[in-house]
């Protein structure tokens, strides 16, 4: 894919197998994604600040924002876990654990819930790598593209595929949930990289996330092409150190031809505008992940 053109990426050809039989996943989600400067947000009016140079941008790309969606909606508050050895043997191979709980009022409600990623430049080693867990109970595969600025300069686009696997957590009966044995059993994807490790997963630089977001409303670039779109920081448990925002919206379409190709033009179009409109408040090479990694330095590698 050009950096210049916001296009999803569809595999032609064979169809192409997992070891079992099972057809390679597709991608179904468009995901834009903007990095912000965490100090930016110090209260929920912050969001909103963000909103008014999303509908200002929005107006002069002819793009339709509609806050009605979000209105009364409160900021949502989820704590995010991320696991990896010391070593960050996942991460630098471009494997994401973590998990995650959903709080309302001051208080946890509903199962935790596991996301496990790979997440890859090319989309084609993206889709070979099998996600699907070995569990007795339900799991929901999302095959991203996610959209990004240019690491270095704003005004361009890249591409990261993000093949997501999510579902609730349950470790009873579970002997240890942490070792390298349970990881492979569950993520068999796992079982080169970790079978002779004897490492086990543990809080990544000892911190867990706070992540506060709030819906803003939906973007809508024409031909049926509607965008939820919301923004968030992330900061950390205790400290309260507010290390990253993002904006983003994401578009789900069951087949690449459900997308008009204007209304993609126009998504592009808005993608590199708002980078302009926001520029002192955009943070570059970068993710969420990644500043969670890099929080006591020595970054580790990755694909991001």
């Amino acid at each position: 894919m050009s950096n210049d053109e916001m296009t999803p990426a569809i595999a032609d050809g064979e169809e192409r197998l997992y070891a079992d039989g099972h057809p390679f996943d597709d991608v179904h989600y468009l995901e834009a994604k903007i990095i912000l400067q965490g100090l930016r947000f110090t209260s929920v009016q912050s969001f909103f600040d963000f909103a008014k140079i999303v509908a200002r941008v929005a107006k002069r790309e002819g793009v339709d924002f509609d806050p009605r969606p979000a209105r009364g909606l409160h900021p949502q508050i989820r704590e995010v876990l991320f696991l990896d050895t010391k070593d960050f043997l996942l991460y630098n191979n471009a494997f994401i654990l973590r998990r995650r709980f959903t709080y309302e009022d001051g208080f946890p409600v509903g199962d935790p819930e596991i996301v496990f990623k790979f997440r890859h430049p090319d989309m084609e080693t993206a889709a070979a790598l099998d996600v699907r867990p070995q569990i007795a109970g339900n799991y929901r595969i999302k095959f991203k593209e996610e959209i990004l600025p240019l690491k270095n300069h704003l005004g361009g686009v890249r591409s990261l595929f993000s093949h997501n696997v999510e579902f609730p957590y349950h470790p009873r009966g579970v002997a240890d949930p942490t070792a390298p044995e349970t990881l492979t059993r569950v993520f068999p994807c796992l079982g080169t990289l970790l079978e002779h490790s004897g490492e086990h997963v543990e809080l990544v630089n000892h911190t867990a996330v706070e992540e506060v977001l709030q819906q803003l409303g939906t973007l809508d670039f024409g031909k049926g092409m509607i965008a939820p779109c919301n923004v968030s920081v992330w900061r950390t448990r205790g400290e309260q150190f507010q290390l990253v925002g993002e904006f983003a919206y994401q578009v789900h379409y069951l087949r690449r031809e459900d997308l008009s190709a204007k209304a993609i033009q126009r998504s592009t179009a808005f993608f590199h505008a708002l980078q302009d409109e926001a520029k002192d408040w955009i943070l570059l090479g970068t993710t969420k992940t990644a500043a969670v990694y890099r929080l006591k330095g020595n970054p580790p590698q990755s694909h991001e």
